[in-house]
């Protein structure tokens, strides 16, 4: 969709985008394959309504003819392929970059209006690969079929060089500063998932002492029985610290789904953003010249749609495409809001949900003073000497 008046500039907003679809990426438990084992994934489409099985080479594929059919838009990378010592860490994490690329491309303005989406979503077919490259065989890239291209020129502003030097600075920068934030929001959320742990072992540990049945020596034990009834007090304990453990565990996947993905999927763009500059410095341009010679000389046997005409494309024609692409960037820019909310809701809900089991275990630990005997200070300097607990013997 593009503004009214100049066909160039991009008039959605973040949420329009948001909108267009939404995929998920599940891990499907069992391993195909009779020597190699290869990991299949599950993709459902809102839009759709679909949901097919796709193996990591149709993604490889799927990325390799969007790069054919949008040379000078971003194409999110996919994450590497890695043979050998596959743990689940692993896996879990190339989900979700399969996951942030798939939503990527399914919320591109252009993209998610071509038929090659469609089929990487919904088509169900035993050779999904052969259907997504024969896709473009009747079609070329996007730059031949486009009804702009003639006019691009006159579109562009008269200083779009430099322009266009000042917004790779100011990407390069926000990429820059978006990677420090994500770095340290997923320490946060190691942290959590740290501190979820050693609450579980802390109240296991209290457990553990609760139930020992190590017989007490005669000499040692008390008319109170004080070792019993610290032992009681101690092995309920537990419950109250595997509470405070799963709390802390529904903290650390909040921080890491709301806050660290999202800052995930925004570096992901930014890094396609920087791709696409570098193949535009690298040549593509003469390659989509040479490219349109060939498909010039073979157009009246394999194309199906009119193809513009052109012995010769300009540079300004290929950036209005880095044009749309730089204003794609800036309306993503509004998700650091939603970025900030996500965090801040999740520190207040994890806090509101901790302190209130901290304050269920507080009363309980009457047990572990006998006859109700106040607790000494935890400053050093305020303890009270040793005399002042018991009485003065003349």
């Amino acid at each position: 969709m593009q503004a009214q008046g100049n066909p160039i500039l991009l008039s959605q907003s973040l949420q329009d985008l948001l909108h267009i679809d939404t995929v998920q990426v599940e891990l499907i438990p069992e391993k195909k394959g009779l020597f190699l084992k290869h990991v299949e994934y599950e993709l459902s489409s809102q839009r759709f309504k679909s949901s097919v099985y796709r193996r990591y080479n149709d993604f490889v594929v799927f990325h390799e003819v969007l790069l054919q059919r949008f040379p000078y838009r971003m194409v999110p990378a996919l994450p590497p392929k890695r043979m050998l010592r596959v743990g689940r860490e692993f896996i879990e994490s190339r989900r979700r970059a399969l996951k942030r690329f798939v939503n990527l491309v399914a919320r591109h303005p252009f993209f998610s209006e071509d038929e090659l989406l469609q089929i990487f979503l919904c088509f169900s077919g035993p050779d999904v690969q052969n259907k997504i490259r024969e896709s473009l065989r009747g079609v070329g890239d996007e730059f031949m079929t486009c009804g702009i291209a003639a006019t691009a020129k006159e579109l562009l502003p008269p200083d779009i060089q430099a322009q266009f030097v000042a917004s790779r600075e100011l990407i390069r920068n926000l990429y820059n500063s978006f990677h420090k934030l994500r770095d340290r929001a997923e320490r946060m959320a190691n942290r959590s998932a740290e501190n979820a742990t050693d609450l579980l072992l802390f109240g296991k540990e209290l457990s553990t002492l609760g139930s020992d049945t190590t017989p007490v020596p005669s000499w040692a034990s008390t008319a109170s029985n004080t070792w019993g009834t610290l032992k009681q007090a101690l092995k309920g304990l537990s419950v109250e610290f595997a509470l405070l453990a799963d709390k802390a565990a529904q903290q650390g996947k909040r921080e890491e789904e709301e806050v660290v993905e999202k800052l995930n999927l925004f570096l992901d763009l930014l890094q396609s953003y920087k791709d696409l500059c570098e193949r535009h410095e690298k040549g593509v341009l003469h390659e989509h010249q040479r490219a349109l010679q060939k498909y010039s000389s073979m157009k009246r046997q394999m194309m199906s749609v009119t193809v513009q005409n052109k012995e010769q494309i300009s540079v300004e024609q290929l950036e209005s495409r880095i044009v749309q692409e730089t204003q794609l960037i800036h309306i993503y820019l509004h998700i650091t809001s939603h970025v900030l909310t996500a965090f801040i809701d999740s520190q207040i809900q994890g806090h509101r949900e901790m302190s209130e089991v901290w304050n269920d275990l507080k009363p309980k630990l009457g047990g572990l003073l006998p006859n109700g005997m106040p607790s000494p200070p935890l400053s050093p300097g305020n303890w009270q000497s040793p005399t002042s607990f018991f009485p003065t013997v003349n």
